[in-house]
């Protein structure tokens, strides 16, 4: 097919939405409309879109992941070991063990590195992890604990996942079900899927998994077109095909018609007007910088940034530059999506294990796919890569797995026009521009959009967005007039023979908050309803703010509740502002859901981190993945609610705070066959952490600064 023949005969050109140029430089304010004249000193970066070739990187920053030299470094040092040495194992994570906080607080660009760490986690297929740490440079090696049999695995590999699609596709049972459903094998695609934990005597001693397939007969999209109530259950470490399970034989394969996403397989559309291409343009380049590979400034903000398998994305040393004083303020020493909880609501046999901790089962950040230019990042972003390593300790790049960005979508800063009532003509506006560092994971059928936005005014701002693809069941139905009353879909029909099932989406962030230092206290601020006399004023009633500093981290597992409101701060009790409030940082929660199976139920034990949206816990850097370190089977004993019930204190203390991010998801029609974006955030916001607005000084927009661009008229 032509691409005449599926876009438009006439596309309108380019129209530019002009990225504003900003300054520190201050306007004298004038109770006249005016148009304002700023002699501008203005400082281009012309920054690479990529970074520098990774067989030559070396590390110039004590968190900088680890290189493509260091992880072959460690691979030889590794293979040699008493432990490992003539034995068969695979590497479920090689990365970056940090220095001591203390160390990292106190090191400056240009002083030596401290010596690089690695932290390794090697399994032997006979059963037993070893959780080591490794000197690259003296080769040293540190068993630091060794786990067999028990509460958990870690992540899976890829190899774990292509071994376990390989032995059941050599097992003849399975693929005559597969043949009687009338598929051909050619077109069948298996994807494994983590099993949970509930207890069972299959489970114990044994890491599993399930694995379930789809037709890909005429589309590529073989998600909507389940090969229904088939399962098989597969020794991870043994390839053995335990068990086959097949109780849909009667459910039909939904047919492909409709399910391509693929731009070149949408018939034109007479009834969608298509809009002009859209750009931001930077004449003069970005205003930030990426220095020695993870260094990034922007305006006041100065961070580093790093990937991780797990993770996805590690925001470090966060800083911000005091416009009154020039001081470089801390603000966050780390920041990163620790966990990822993803419960589907259908008890059934080939669904009720579907209960997802895809950050500790998968690695969030070893399925992050490489982001499109243009489209999932504006055209003059910077890329970044991550570096991980293979289950054999080869190092692999996945290109452009992050990218940064300035971004300016119309948004006022600031503004105040004054009534004319006053006699003042005035009208001062501030643009809106900001930072955005960006992810994207695609697990399985779900795409994660994961943004990290650093705005002017010293707030950042964590926004997920949802996207992707269903995970759908198949059902005998294709309408609802068939559906006899008592009977519980578990969810939606979208499409014939398609039913979309109810589900939830829970991102933990783990965010160690270091306001102006390490020591803080965490403050809740609570609005109570007060009653006014008859005598005191004509009103009956009115808010005020409570304040109450948490003693213990129980006092800290925090649910939100509409009808009974607080903010809730982190604050440094030891430094103040000049008229006398703690500076500090709160936490804005946004649009979020909370889970609501029980508390008993194995998946929510698991997830347990889901059962309040805000912990604070104190600062122990051995805690920073909230369903545990070995998640894969985890039961559910090695969790943040663990943590936080040990209750210690974490006032005047080192203290890490945690916010849920959720999402309930009744699926619909509009979300067939591919999902519209579907987001939502939560802001650190300064709060009494300047004197004033830290933005009072930047600059308007004026015509002059701006490149002379023209529209052409749509003919």
């Amino acid at each position: 097919m032509k691409m005449s023949m599926i876009r438009p005969l006439v596309f309108p050109l380019f129209i530019a939405i002009l990225l504003l140029l900003l300054t520190s430089l201050h306007v004298p304010p004038s109770t006249k409309n005016h148009r304002h004249t700023i002699n501008r000193h203005l400082v281009h970066h012309k920054l690479p879109t990529k970074r520098a070739a990774h067989g030559s990187e070396v590390p110039r920053h004590p968190l900088d992941p680890l290189t493509v030299i260091e992880i072959t470094r460690i691979r030889d040092i590794i293979s040699t070991h008493e432990l490992l040495r003539s034995k068969r194992y695979s590497l479920h994570s090689v990365v970056l063990h940090e220095p001591e906080k203390r160390l990292v607080l106190r090191w400056r660009k240009g002083d030596v590195l401290f010596p690089r760490e690695a932290s390794v986690v090697a399994r032997v297929v006979s059963g037993e992890t070893h959780v080591l740490r490794v000197d690259i440079g003296s080769g040293r090696v540190d068993v630091v604990r060794t786990v067999g049999h028990g509460s958990g695995y870690p992540v899976m590999t890829a190899e774990d996942q292509q071994g376990a699609v390989g032995a059941i596709r050599a097992v003849s049972e399975f693929n005559r079900s597969i043949l009687a459903r009338g598929v051909k094998l050619d077109d069948v695609v298996c994807l494994p899927v983590s099993s949970g934990w509930y207890g069972t005597k299959e489970e114990e001693n044994r890491r599993l998994i399930k694995v379930q397939c789809y037709s890909k007969e005429n589309t590529a999209n073989f998600y909507m077109r389940p090969i229904e109530g088939l399962t098989a259950v597969v020794d991870l470490d043994t390839h053995e095909v335990l068990k086959i399970i097949d109780r849909g034989a009667t459910i039909p394969i939904p047919a492909s018609n409709n399910t391509d996403y693929f731009f070149l397989a949408q018939k034109p559309s007479p009834n969608m007007n298509r809009i002009s291409p859209i750009s931001t343009e930077q004449p003069a380049g970005p205003s930030f910088t990426v220095e020695d590979e993870h260094s990034v400034k922007w305006a006041n903000w100065e961070f580093h940034l790093r990937p991780d398998p797990r993770a996805g994305v590690v925001i470090s040393r966060v800083m911000f530059r005091d416009p009154d004083t020039g001081e470089m303020r801390n603000v966050m020493y780390k920041g990163m999506p620790s966990e990822l909880f993803v419960p589907y609501m259908d008890p059934t046999e080939g669904w009720y294990f579907k209960t997802y901790l895809d950050a500790g089962e998968y690695g969030f950040g070893l399925q992050a796919m490489p982001l499109d230019r243009l489209n999932d990042c504006p055209k003059d972003a910077y890329f970044m890569d991550g570096v991980f390593a293979a289950s054999d300790g080869t190092p692999h790049v996945r290109s452009d797995m992050i990218c940064i960005f300035e971004s300016y979508a119309g948004d006022i800063a600031w503004r105040h026009s004054e009534s004319p009532i006053t006699g003042m003509e005035i009208r001062e506006v501030r643009p809106k521009v900001t930072l955005v560092v960006r992810m994207a994971a695609s697990v399985g059928n779900y795409d994660y959009i994961v943004d990290w936005e650093f705005q002017m005014d010293g707030l950042i701002k964590i926004k997920v967005g949802l996207s992707g693809i269903l995970m759908v069941k198949g059902s005998p139905y294709t309408n609802m007039d068939q559906v006899p009353s008592q009977e519980n879909l578990y969810g939606t029909l979208i499409s014939e023979n398609v039913i979309g099932v109810i589900h939830d989406h829970y991102i933990t962030f783990y965010l160690d908050m270091d306001v102006d230092g390490s020591v803080n206290s965490f403050m809740k601020v609570n609005l109570k309803k007060e009653r006014v006399s008859t005598n005191e004023s004509p009103r009956k009633s009115y808010l005020k703010a409570v304040r109450t500093v948490a003693k213990t981290e129980k006092d800290a597992q925090i649910k939100l509740k509409l009808y009974d409101p607080s903010e809730f701060h982190v604050i440094n009790p030891n430094k103040k502002t000049k008229v006398g409030n703690p500076v500090g940082y709160k936490v804005v929660p946004g649009g979020t859901a909370a889970s609501l199976l029980v508390l008993d139920d194995p998946p929510q034990k698991r997830a347990a981190f889901t059962n309040n949206q805000i912990w604070v816990t104190q600062y122990n850097r051995s805690e920073e993945w909230a369903g545990g370190f070995f998640t894969y089977q985890s039961h559910g004993d090695d969790t943040l609610a663990t943590w936080s019930n040990r209750d210690r204190p974490i006032e005047n203390k080192d203290i890490v705070l945690w916010y849920t991010l959720g999402f309930h998801h009744i699926p619909c029609q509009e979300d067939f066959p591919i999902m519209p974006t579907v987001s939502s955030s939560f802001d650190l916001k300064p709060v009494n952490f300047f004197e004033s607005n830290p933005i009072l000084h930047m600059s308007p927009n004026i015509i002059e600064d701006l490149p002379a661009c023209q529209t052409v008229a749509a003919s």
